[in-house]
Protein backbone atom coordinates (compact mmCIF):
# COMPACT_ATOMS: atom_id res chain seq x y z
CA UNK A 1 0.00 0.00 0.00
CA UNK A 2 2.94 2.34 0.82
CA UNK A 3 3.98 2.15 -2.97
CA UNK A 4 0.68 3.04 -3.99
CA UNK A 5 0.51 5.82 -1.85
CA UNK A 6 3.67 7.01 -3.24
CA UNK A 7 2.59 6.80 -6.52
CA UNK A 8 -0.41 8.74 -5.72
CA UNK A 9 0.20 11.28 -3.54
CA UNK A 10 -3.60 12.80 -3.79
CA UNK A 11 -4.81 9.84 -2.53
CA UNK A 12 -5.27 10.52 1.54
CA UNK A 13 -3.81 7.35 3.25
CA UNK A 14 -7.26 7.86 5.52
CA UNK A 15 -9.19 6.99 2.45
CA UNK A 16 -7.96 4.00 1.48
CA UNK A 17 -9.14 1.15 2.56
CA UNK A 18 -7.16 -2.46 1.59
CA UNK A 19 -7.57 -6.19 2.75
CA UNK A 20 -4.01 -7.79 2.74
CA UNK A 21 -5.23 -11.28 4.50
CA UNK A 22 -4.69 -14.34 2.59
CA UNK A 23 -8.45 -15.15 3.10
CA UNK A 24 -9.75 -11.54 1.03
CA UNK A 25 -12.84 -11.86 3.96
CA UNK A 26 -13.06 -8.04 3.69
CA UNK A 27 -13.77 -8.89 0.11
CA UNK A 28 -15.99 -11.76 0.27
CA UNK A 29 -18.36 -9.82 2.75
CA UNK A 30 -18.21 -6.95 0.35
CA UNK A 31 -19.63 -9.96 -2.13
CA UNK A 32 -16.58 -8.95 -4.15
CA UNK A 33 -15.86 -12.43 -6.36
CA UNK A 34 -12.50 -13.84 -8.30
CA UNK A 35 -13.15 -13.59 -11.89
CA UNK A 36 -15.18 -15.81 -13.58
CA UNK A 37 -17.55 -16.77 -10.69
CA UNK A 38 -20.52 -14.21 -11.96
CA UNK A 39 -22.66 -15.80 -14.09
CA UNK A 40 -24.11 -12.57 -15.09
CA UNK A 41 -20.78 -11.02 -16.56
CA UNK A 42 -20.77 -11.47 -20.90
CA UNK A 43 -18.18 -11.37 -23.02
CA UNK A 44 -20.10 -9.16 -25.03
CA UNK A 45 -19.59 -6.78 -21.56
CA UNK A 46 -16.26 -7.43 -21.15
CA UNK A 47 -15.77 -6.91 -24.98
CA UNK A 48 -16.91 -2.75 -24.35
CA UNK A 49 -14.07 -2.16 -22.20
CA UNK A 50 -11.87 0.07 -23.83
CA UNK A 51 -8.00 1.25 -22.45
CA UNK A 52 -7.97 3.83 -20.15
CA UNK A 53 -6.18 7.18 -22.14
CA UNK A 54 -2.79 7.14 -20.86
CA UNK A 55 0.85 9.24 -22.00
CA UNK A 56 3.28 7.24 -23.05
CA UNK A 57 5.08 7.92 -19.58
CA UNK A 58 1.75 7.01 -17.63
CA UNK A 59 2.05 3.74 -19.39
CA UNK A 60 5.46 3.10 -18.59
CA UNK A 61 4.52 3.90 -14.88
CA UNK A 62 1.89 1.25 -14.86
CA UNK A 63 3.59 -1.73 -16.48
CA UNK A 64 6.77 -0.86 -14.56
CA UNK A 65 4.96 -0.69 -10.90
CA UNK A 66 2.12 -3.08 -11.29
CA UNK A 67 3.76 -6.48 -10.58
CA UNK A 68 4.89 -4.60 -7.31
CA UNK A 69 1.78 -3.18 -6.87
CA UNK A 70 -0.26 -6.83 -7.08
CA UNK A 71 -1.18 -8.92 -4.20
CA UNK A 72 1.50 -12.14 -5.01
CA UNK A 73 2.23 -14.02 -1.31
CA UNK A 74 6.45 -14.13 -0.88
CA UNK A 75 6.10 -18.10 -0.48
CA UNK A 76 4.04 -18.53 -4.08
CA UNK A 77 5.00 -21.50 -6.64
CA UNK A 78 6.30 -20.53 -10.02
CA UNK A 79 2.97 -21.05 -12.42
CA UNK A 80 0.36 -20.60 -9.43
CA UNK A 81 -1.98 -17.89 -9.48
CA UNK A 82 -2.64 -15.86 -6.54
CA UNK A 83 -5.99 -15.34 -4.82
CA UNK A 84 -5.40 -11.62 -4.88
CA UNK A 85 -4.48 -12.19 -9.01
CA UNK A 86 -8.53 -13.39 -9.43
CA UNK A 87 -10.40 -11.31 -6.68
CA UNK A 88 -12.13 -8.41 -8.76
CA UNK A 89 -13.08 -5.51 -6.74
CA UNK A 90 -15.38 -2.87 -6.57
CA UNK A 91 -16.36 0.85 -4.88
CA UNK A 92 -18.02 2.68 -2.21
CA UNK A 93 -18.72 6.02 -1.58
CA UNK A 94 -19.24 5.66 2.51
CA UNK A 95 -20.43 8.58 4.37
CA UNK A 96 -20.51 7.89 8.32
CA UNK A 97 -22.86 4.69 8.56
CA UNK A 98 -24.40 4.99 5.14
CA UNK A 99 -23.11 3.55 1.81
CA UNK A 100 -24.41 6.06 -0.78
CA UNK A 101 -22.62 4.43 -3.77
CA UNK A 102 -21.56 0.52 -4.21
CA UNK A 103 -20.54 -0.82 -7.28
CA UNK A 104 -18.80 -4.29 -7.31
CA UNK A 105 -16.95 -4.87 -10.46
CA UNK A 106 -18.00 -8.31 -12.76
CA UNK A 107 -14.90 -8.00 -14.77
CA UNK A 108 -11.59 -6.99 -14.44
CA UNK A 109 -11.88 -3.21 -15.76
CA UNK A 110 -15.57 -3.08 -14.91
CA UNK A 111 -15.42 0.24 -13.13
CA UNK A 112 -18.17 2.34 -12.65
CA UNK A 113 -18.44 6.21 -14.10
CA UNK A 114 -16.11 8.36 -12.37
CA UNK A 115 -19.16 11.25 -12.37
CA UNK A 116 -21.57 9.08 -11.07
CA UNK A 117 -18.84 7.77 -8.13
CA UNK A 118 -18.19 11.97 -7.41
CA UNK A 119 -21.54 12.45 -7.79
CA UNK A 120 -22.56 9.61 -4.77
CA UNK A 121 -19.81 11.85 -2.95
CA UNK A 122 -21.28 15.20 -3.13
CA UNK A 123 -19.23 16.61 -5.35
CA UNK A 124 -20.45 18.80 -8.24
CA UNK A 125 -18.82 18.53 -11.65
CA UNK A 126 -18.11 21.73 -13.65
CA UNK A 127 -17.26 22.23 -17.05
CA UNK A 128 -13.80 24.38 -18.25
CA UNK A 129 -16.69 26.98 -18.48
CA UNK A 130 -18.15 27.03 -15.03
CA UNK A 131 -20.79 25.18 -16.08
CA UNK A 132 -22.50 22.55 -13.75
CA UNK A 133 -22.47 18.94 -15.95
CA UNK A 134 -25.27 16.28 -15.70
Amino acid sequence: MRKFLDLNPLVPREALFVDDSPTFNAYASAGFRNIGEDQSATLADATKLTAPKLTAGAWWRYLTNVASLSPVPKDMGWGEIPEGVLRLGGTFVVDDDSVRFAHADKFPGDHPAIADVLRAAGITLVTASGDEMD
